[in-house]
């Protein structure tokens, strides 16, 4: 049974990884790429937008921080008792619900309810148990032993020099665990990428247990009594091999199993009635609890992820397995030094809950905006050119051999006006831009005067570049932001215009509302349509720029291109 149980969950957690490989590397839904944006207040709450509004205005330098979903999930999993009894897993279904929200990108807190069952039986045999109320009550010969002299029956008045029974401590356990526990994620804040599939996080919490403790100590389904005779034949036929019980102990587990029925009818030993100050419930032990955990969540989409998780709970009390007293001690019964612990080793499934929220902020990389801005500017105010161009030739003054080339005249790498014929009129003056050497000297609008007229009948005369201007204009519905195939289209045939004309720039203008919202499409709107002519047409940058003009609404949806 164990095998097939452990080969599914190695099935699981295949398909898991496969699907998480998958989620990483089919999406980066960064904060500018499909994810959060940091320009959508939508998603800021209105008690944090004078931040939000700061920063969209370079007055401060952080944005606020968005609202962001709550998660709800269920798990179901092995629950144990790590105490005095032997424990023994897969023995009932256990489940635990929670719901988590994050504060910060590596913190949160969460409030886990889990319901477990343990079980537990010793493969070796016990007989100094007259302190322990259930065994003693169910009628085993108890003995008190001392260090010499006879034995007392502790059921008895009387001295008894009879042998002891041995009994086989067993228990099942009914625990009821609340907790708030905080959770830090140790992966999200990733440098080298902006997303992952997965999730490793580690937490520490505390809260309140409530559980109880039954033995099965009599044999209520077969016919009455207790397991005196069964305890003490199995006993003594492994005894009698002379070998330790320890390489034998499956085969008394398989023996006390088939021997005995499933009832644990009687109460186990507890604390309820030795101090009236400790807090209880009916036949049920309330005590305080410690909790540490360790897990990892797989992504499977935006709104679920699959998580593997670890949780140990620690309480202060020794009694969670019914026993609290060592095995053979050498007189009197002595108990234990540790407490009792419990382990909750589970699969679950996690959702994110939210309308107008960001995923929650575990699941995103507080690097992502800071890395997407450097490597393309778009809310950062670029400091000024340490070096001038006064002519605006595009050579800085301390390169610049020609500093006062004339407005509009094309210049070589040094800012020097080019002169394609080297007749001394500059290209963009020469009305005769390629004079043969023969016709020169030239005149000042740079024709050449050549011995026969035949010379410079044929010479090319280059027009003054003309930027086209019947630009197409788009059009959106709704607030849809994303570009349409139509769209598309349309921008194609702008962009073989821009490299038609090389010089040539434009302008992208919307025409949104006064309000903040009207605004944010329009920004959202014009960047669409400039990175797909930067990323898609291979347009460059500096020959876009990009205007939402305020206007009363009529042409809201609508987007203009236009020549500069």
């Amino acid at each position: 049974m164990v095998s097939k149980k452990l080969k599914l969950l190695v099935t699981l957690l295949m398909l898991v990884s496969v699907s998480a490989i998958a989620q990483t590397e089919g999406a980066n839904n960064g904060y500018m790429n499909g994810g959060y944006s940091i320009y959508d207040s939508s998603v800021v709450p209105s008690k944090k937008m004078g931040q939000q509004n700061e920063f969209w205005n370079n007055n401060y330098s952080f944005p606020a921080k968005p609202r962001n979903m709550w998660e709800v999930g269920v798990s179901t999993g092995i629950f144990t008792v790590s105490g005095d009894v032997s424990s023994r897993p897969f023995t009932a279904p256990n489940f635990g619900i929670h719901v988590r929200k994050a504060l910060g990108y590596l913190f949160s807190l969460r409030l886990q309810y889990v319901n477990g069952i343990g079980k537990g039986m010793n493969w070796k045999g016990s007989n100094n148990f007259y302190k322990n109320d259930p065994w003693r009550n169910a009628g085993y010969f108890a003995p008190l032993r001392t260090q010499a002299g006879p034995i007392v029956n502790a059921n008895a008045t009387t001295t008894t020099t009879g042998n002891a029974d041995y009994v086989f401590y067993n228990y099942k356990t009914k625990v009821q665990d609340l907790s708030l526990q905080g959770i830090f994620t140790l992966n999200n804040v990733r440098f080298h990428k902006a997303k992952t599939g997965f999730n490793i996080y580690v937490g520490a919490g505390f809260g309140a247990s409530l559980y109880e403790t039954k033995v099965n100590a009599l044999n209520d389904g077969n016919g009455g009594g207790n397991y005196a005779t069964l305890f003490r034949n199995v006993f003594n036929k492994y005894a009698a091999t002379g070998e330790s019980f320890y390489k034998n102990r499956k085969d008394i587990l398989k023996e006390l199993k088939n021997g005995m029925d499933d009832t644990y009818e009687s109460a186990g030993q507890n604390n309820i009635n030795r101090s009236g100050t400790r807090p209880k419930l009916g036949s049920n032990t309330l005590k305080p609890s410690g909790t540490l955990i360790a897990g990892v969540a797989f992504k499977l989409g935006k709104r679920i992820n699959l998580a593997i998780e670890e949780r140990f709970t620690l309480i202060k009390d020794d009694l969670l397995d019914g026993q609290q007293y060592q095995e053979n001690p050498v007189g009197d019964a002595a108990e234990t030094r540790d407490f009792d612990s419990y382990n909750y080793a589970s699969v679950g499934l996690n959702f994110n809950l939210g309308g107008k929220s960001v995923e929650p902020l575990y699941w995103l990389n507080p690097l992502d905006y800071a890395y997407s801005e450097l490597n393309t500017p778009k809310h950062m105010k670029l400091p000024k050119p340490s070096y001038e161009d006064a002519d605006g030739d595009g050579v800085v003054d301390q390169l610049d051999r020609e500093p006062n080339t004339p407005a509009g005249c094309p210049v070589d790498t040094h800012g020097v006006t080019k002169d394609t014929d080297g007749d001394g009129v500059p290209d963009c003056k020469d009305k005769q831009l390629i004079t043969p050497t023969e016709c020169q000297p030239v005149d000042a609008d740079g024709i050449g005067k050549c011995p026969e007229p035949a010379c410079c009948k044929n010479a090319v005369v280059v027009p003054p570049v003309t930027c086209p201007s019947d630009y197409p204009s788009l059009t959106f519905k709704g607030n849809v932001q994303t570009l349409s195939n139509d769209a598309k289209a349309m921008l194609a045939t702008v962009a073989s215009k821009l490299k038609a004309n090389p010089t040539c720039s434009i302008t992208v203008n919307g025409y949104p509302e006064a309000s903040k919202a009207s605004q944010a499409v329009c920004n959202k709107r014009n960047e669409a349509i400039k990175n797909y002519l930067v990323e898609k047409e291979g347009i460059s940058a500096d020959r876009i720029s990009t205007n939402c003009e305020v206007g009363d609404g009529t042409n809201k949806n609508t987007v203009d291109i236009k020549s500069n």
